[in-house]
């Protein structure tokens, strides 16, 4: 049974990265959803507490955001491109509860205000997060912690990467010294 269930994830991963580079070879990102397993591992990676505010970048349905709300007691903002994904983030947290802690944005990241962010998620490819770095190093306060699910950031080495349900999460922790 374990084996039959690696198995299955490392085929699911498979067709994720297939659908991910080929949206990629269209110039865009596909909303892929992050099970909830692994949504709670990039929130704990990231030591989420109830002071943090958790801006996910292309935030899908909201269910990393929400998720900080709902358990974390973080405040969230989610950013997506898409109108019908921040319609169904906004329903979405209606329906857990937690829309007086949360808000949805319908904006391209690249050109959103993040510099309220305590915690940064993401889960996009590496060559977006590689465009996406300057703007973090930026913008985000140090101390701020960058969670990506399954996509690296090249040669900005992280601070820690652990595996949950076969996704690779890595964190990053802004520091002074990286501040452009």
């Amino acid at each position: 049974m374990r084996f039959e269930r690696q198995f299955f994830t490392f085929v699911l991963c498979l067709l994720t990265l297939s659908l991910l580079a080929t949206a990629a070879a269209a110039g865009d990102v596909p909303y892929v959803p992050t099970p909830p397993e692994v949504v709670e591992g990039m929130l704990k990676l990231a030591g989420v507490r109830p002071d943090d505010v958790v801006y996910d970048l292309g935030c899908g349905d909201g269910r990393i955001v929400i998720m900080a709300a709902k358990k974390f007691h973080a405040r969230g903002v989610g950013i997506d491109i898409d109108p019908d994904r921040v319609r169904e983030a906004n329903e979405n947290a209606r329906r857990e509860g937690v829309a007086g802690r949360v808000r949805f944005i319908q904006q391209n990241f690249f050109n959103a205000d993040i510099h309220e962010a305590t915690v940064v998620t993401l889960y996009l490819l590496t060559s977006v997060n590689l465009k996406l770095r300057p703007k973090l190093l930026k913008e985000l306060k140090p101390g701020t912690r960058v969670v990506s699910n399954t996509f690296d950031m090249g040669d900005w080495k992280p601070d820690k990467e652990i595996e949950v349900d076969g996704h690779r999460l890595y964190l990053w922790v802004i520091k002074p010294e990286q501040k452009i």
